[in-house]
């Protein structure tokens, strides 16, 4: 097989240990097994021919397992679509990287800024939310959708001089210089109606430790004095020249909040953040959280994300595998759908295919089943029968040599 699927990532793995999980069962398979026996015997002859030498096992490494990669990376907090590629559909997955749609669901708290972003990092900042209200909030769809500019968080993948911002980040090596903004696009969002609720299950992070505070400041990092920008189409039509967000500084925690938060400990619950984004590719949902904390004049940090789309693999539409279908599932019914995924893309509906792929599969076990228990049964009855003939063989013999036993007595008198 060679192509484009679809698979749901779990939360609390990175997305590539979860593709090797997904991997690893696809090498077992008798579906994958075959061709990585013959790709392997294509390999050892090449080598061979090449060298005059017999191939290590490492230089049978790549071809030894089923050729896979995957097209755009999850944080391991997120859980979602996670675009896969297997043999040659892995020179498909340069359509994923860039360009692409994606549609997420994200909750996150007010109150706490982190050097992540999200419920992983360090505090940066703790901030008041006694005024925040619903109408302030929903009126920044407005003003975040469209052509819009986003600092990216310091811990991502992008590269600063050689080196990924997270590893300065996780090293306290201090930056070389501020994280540029980048132009991302936010084509829809949407406000939850639970926005605000304190009736969740999120505790609110604690202020960190002295040598948390220390790294932090040696990152040299624009942290807390990242700008804050409105879309370009917002500003246009508020006349601005620039897109800088003409927004107050955040308002500091006051001695009240600060004292409910310490009475209440773990019990206490910030305000919820809930809402859905369609964006492009290069979008950070962590930096657009950031900045709806700062637009609301507090501050706010991620706890929950889910990719909901990329593209068209939708887990709406139910057109991506879960990890169960390869994992629970015989190999006759997930390879079926699978094939039929390559073959068609992301038009097959997976839990429709999946259950009936299965409905067919516990049929056939069934009525084999049943053919083997008839089967049996019909032996058993067939050995039944020849015993009862052979007993009633013997018993007519035994008669038969009774009646001239007698008859022989009776010649004899």
């Amino acid at each position: 097989m060679n192509g484009i699927f679809a698979i749901e990532k779990p939360s609390g793995i990175t997305s590539n240990q979860f593709m090797m999980k997904v991997q690893r069962l696809l090498n077992n398979s008798q579906v994958f097994s075959r061709e990585i026996a013959r790709a392997t015997a294509e390999r050892i002859q090449q080598y061979q021919q090449q060298t005059g030498k017999k191939a290590s096992k490492r230089k049978l490494r790549k071809v030894s397992k089923v050729k896979m990669g995957h097209g755009g990376t999850l944080d391991p907090l997120a859980s979602g679509v996670l675009v896969i590629g297997i043999g040659s559909g892995t020179k498909q997955l340069s359509n994923y990287l860039g360009g692409t749609v994606k549609v997420y669901e994200s909750e996150a708290l007010f109150g706490v800024s982190t050097t992540s972003g999200d419920v992983e990092g360090e505090i940066l900042a703790e901030n008041s939310v006694k005024h925040l209200n619903k109408e302030d909030l929903l009126g920044l769809k407005e003003k975040f959708e469209g052509s819009l500019k986003q600092t990216p968080p310091i811990f991502a993948a992008l590269k600063m001089d050689g080196k990924p911002l997270h590893q300065y980040a996780r090293e306290g090596i201090p930056l070389p210089r501020a994280i540029e903004p980048r132009q991302v696009t936010i084509y829809d969002m949407t406000f939850f109606p639970d926005c605000l609720t304190t009736e969740h299950s999120y505790p609110l992070l604690r202020p960190p430790t002295a040598d948390a505070k220390e790294t932090i400041n040696l990152l040299n990092a624009n942290l807390k004095e990242d700008k804050l920008y409105f879309s370009k189409e917002y500003c246009d039509k508020q006349g601005w020249d620039t897109q800088d967000a003409r927004v107050e500084e955040p308002l500091p925690l006051t001695d009240e909040e600060l004292k409910i938060i310490e009475e209440q400990a773990d019990t206490y619950r910030a305000p919820l953040l809930h809402f859905r984004a369609k964006v492009s590719s290069g979008t950070y949902i962590r930096s657009l959280i950031s900045d709806i904390g700062k637009a609301m004049r507090s501050s706010s940090y991620m706890v929950k994300l889910i990719r909901l789309q990329q593209e068209k693999w939708s887990l709406e539409e139910g057109n991506v595998f879960k990890f169960e279908d390869f994992n629970e599932r015989d190999e006759k019914v997930w390879s079926k759908v699978l094939q039929k995924v390559i073959d068609l893309g992301p038009e097959v509906k997976i839990v429709d295919e999946i259950a009936q792929a299965q409905a067919a599969f516990d049929l056939e076990k069934k009525s084999n089943e049943d053919s083997y228990t008839n089967d049996v049964t019909e032996s058993i009855e067939t050995a039944k029968e020849g015993g009862r003939k052979e007993t009633e063989e013997g018993e007519s013999k035994e008669t038969e040599e009774a009646q001239n036993s007698k008859k022989r007595s009776v010649d004899e008198l």
